[in-house]
């Protein structure tokens, strides 16, 4: 019975991250806010050295760090660009394009999300891992 608090606990840690945003974005829609957060969570990952992906997904609550690591190929990077405006482009393209969804608000809301919810030096590593190109999306 013990898994069945876990998977409890798992789940209401991952709602109450996914409310935190939904109030930082100022959404009511939950499946909006759910497509920010993963799409921001993979592009954030694909921007990363392997170590700063394992970093972050060891910091993340259990449920949101399964979706977070699903897809991932530590051997494949995005090739090319890797600034900032391919990075939003990536978040927009993970929610569908859709028209009325800022990218660079999204990012910025799950970025400040992350410096609340985890400790300062996990942060300080996971942000100087990302492309300097990021860094003033990160909250000051």
């Amino acid at each position: 019975m013990a898994y069945v608090s876990q998977l409890d606990e798992a789940l209401e840690a991952s709602r109450q991250w996914l409310d935190d945003l939904r109030v930082r974005l100022g959404w009511s829609d939950p499946a909006l806010v759910w497509l920010a957060a993963i799409s921001t969570l993979h592009a954030l990952r694909d921007y990363l050295p392997s170590d700063g992906v394992a970093r972050l997904g060891g910091a993340l609550p259990a449920l949101l760090r399964g979706f977070y690591f699903e897809g991932w190929h530590p051997r494949s990077r995005p090739a090319g660009n890797i600034g900032r405006e391919a990075f939003l482009s990536r978040i927009h393209e993970g929610m569908h394009l859709n028209p009325g969804t800022d990218p660079e608000a999204v990012s910025r809301a799950l970025l400040a999300l992350l410096v609340e919810r985890l400790p300062g030096a996990e942060v300080e590593e996971i942000k100087a891992a990302t492309p300097a190109a990021l860094h003033g999306l990160w909250p000051a």
